[in-house]
């Protein structure tokens, strides 16, 4: 990156824009909005925030990258990457030693494999599949009456596993409807479903092959049900970097910095 070059990410999002502004090798200011119906105004907003955060102004901000699915209704945006190239530089500019990324949204699962430059090399998608993203989860607990932290939380308390056959959302949810009646305890229903949806995710990285160190970003990293259920479908620990959720504004701020001048 150039002398102390001012970049910004503006990551858009099935569910959540996610801003980052960068200056060297410091994050000054992140913000993140709800996307709602209005993905450019909400990354308008995000990013006011951000610029009122690191007291910078607009003008202050030498090149910005948009990437995720509403990259294309970014305002102030340069130029845009996909969300692979993204994550990947995201997370390897803290992580140089990973070389596999997982990105689990709202409404789909990534798998990337990366070299060390966080390059690129393989990537496969598990698209447009609730039963393999966060918002399959959010549709479990409220099944449950469970707030999505909790439903995180009591998974970790199962000691037993239970196959879920289901591969599809919609089959899923009658599936924890029979378990609910079957009397079968929360945490364990909870930890079926984070097992189903890791079995999922990690079927889709063998596509791309599980190379060490393994990363996972999204917003599902704050879920400790399913990290649980994915580091014992891995057979591995994976790294989860400190904001998971911007991982992909952090790569596309990155990007613009070595690109952009």
């Amino acid at each position: 990156m150039g002398d102390m070059m001012t970049t910004a990410g503006i990551d858009i999002g099935a569910k959540l824009v996610k801003v980052l502004i960068l200056r060297d090798r410091e994050i000054l200011a992140k913000a993140q909005e709800p996307v709602g119906f209005e993905p450019g105004a909400a990354a308008e907003r995000a990013f006011g925030q951000a610029l009122k955060q690191s007291g910078l102004a607009e003008k202050d901000v030498e090149v910005v990258y948009a990437t995720g699915a509403g990259r294309k209704v970014a305002p102030y945006a340069n130029d845009s990457v996909t969300e692979v190239s993204a994550a990947a530089k995201g997370v390897v500019y803290f992580h140089p030693s990973v070389r596999t990324i997982i990105e689990v949204g709202a409404e789909e699962g990534r798998a990337v494999k990366c070299d060390e430059r966080g390059k690129v090399q393989d990537f496969a998608i598990n698209e447009k599949c609730a039963a393999g993203a966060g918002s399959f989860t959010e549709a479990m607990a409220r099944a449950l009456e469970l707030d999505l932290e909790d439903f995180g939380k009591i998974s970790l308390e199962s000691t037993k596993s239970i196959p879920m056959n289901a591969q599809c959302a919609v089959f899923a949810e009658s599936e924890v409807v029979s378990l609910v009646h079957a009397k079968t305890p929360n945490p364990d229903i909870a930890r079926a479903v984070h097992d189903a949806i890791a079995s999922r995710i990690v079927s889709m990285v063998r596509r791309v092959g599980i190379n060490k160190d393994v990363a996972l970003v999204g917003g599902v990293s704050h879920n400790p049900g399913f990290v649980d259920s994915l580091n014992r479908a891995m057979e591995t620990d994976v790294i989860i970097p400190e904001n998971p959720e911007y991982a992909g504004a952090l790569g596309a701020a990155i990007l613009a910095g070595e690109r952009g001048k």
